[in-house]
């Protein structure tokens, strides 16, 4: 074998090895780069936090999330904060991806420092800020390239108390109370039965504390240190993280298999 074919071949070899690591083969024979070689995008969600709970109150927004951390069906982390007052009138809560939740606050801190080099009296308000996250979270999503995130955004402005939730996909709403995770599934119908619009700051606490109670007994991800935040016209106050008074001995809790008899 002469050198020149020897050194053919071994470029042809690497070309193959080339191809099959970053193209993908088509039917003409031709390649086309690798989606995943290079992406930036969330492909699956890592460290992710769960359910946020959050209610309209006689003088502002309750809004209710706990500090863990899941790292797939691993408890990894007990001390994220998943509330963040968003600019002069509003409080942003998030569960889902903690990675892409930092992201959406990057973004809010450059839509803030823009909105204050104006310099013209005005601010974003709580609707504003909603109706920018929807944006954000649809363009993502039409991109292929979504942020990981269910989103609660709360705030008062000008004696208007608003509260709304954008999906993953861009999907949003306002209510009156708003849940996400499984608190849209186990704490929305507490809340439908409990909720009322003149409910005091104690009352509302009150309300969000057995919500967080019901999702510490059923939801895994669930960790029983939480935090409530308090948005106000004087401002967004978070509490320092607390635990809730528990009780294990429920009949279903202690022998949970009677009545399953053959399941594992």
């Amino acid at each position: 074998m002469t050198m020149e074919l020897w050194l053919e071949q071994e470029e042809e070899a690497d070309r193959e090895t080339f191809e099959m690591t970053f193209m993908i083969p088509i039917e003409n024979g031709h390649g086309v780069k690798n989606a995943e070689a290079d992406s930036q995008r969330t492909l699956y969600p890592y460290v992710t936090g769960t359910s946020v709970v959050a209610i309209k109150y006689k003088d502002g927004i309750l809004m209710a999330s706990d500090m863990g951390g899941s790292y797939g069906s691993t408890l990894r982390y007990k001390n994220i904060e998943r509330m963040k007052a968003i600019g002069k009138h509003s409080l942003l809560g998030a569960s889902g991806e903690i990675s892409d939740f930092q992201e959406i606050l990057r973004y809010l801190d450059e839509l803030m420092l823009n909105d204050n080099m104006w310099d013209d009296g005005n601010s974003l308000g709580p609707k504003e800020v909603h109706n920018y996250l929807t944006r954000v979270m649809y363009n993502r999503r039409n991109k292929f390239n979504p942020l990981w995130n269910t989103l609660v955004l709360g705030g008062v402005k000008n004696g208007e108390k608003y509260l709304g939730m954008v999906s993953m996909i861009g999907v949003s709403f306002e209510d009156n109370h708003v849940a996400t995770g499984f608190g849209n599934h186990l704490a929305r119908p507490i809340l439908r039965d409990e909720w009322r619009e003149d409910l005091s700051f104690e009352e509302g606490v009150k309300l969000l504390e057995k919500c967080m109670r019901v999702l510490l007994y059923r939801d895994r991800s669930a960790i029983n240190k939480l935090q409530i935040a308090k948005m106000t016209e004087e401002g967004v106050t978070v509490s320092e993280p607390y635990s809730l008074k528990t009780f294990w001995d429920f009949k279903a809790f202690t022998n949970p298999t009677v009545g399953a008899e053959g399941s594992w």
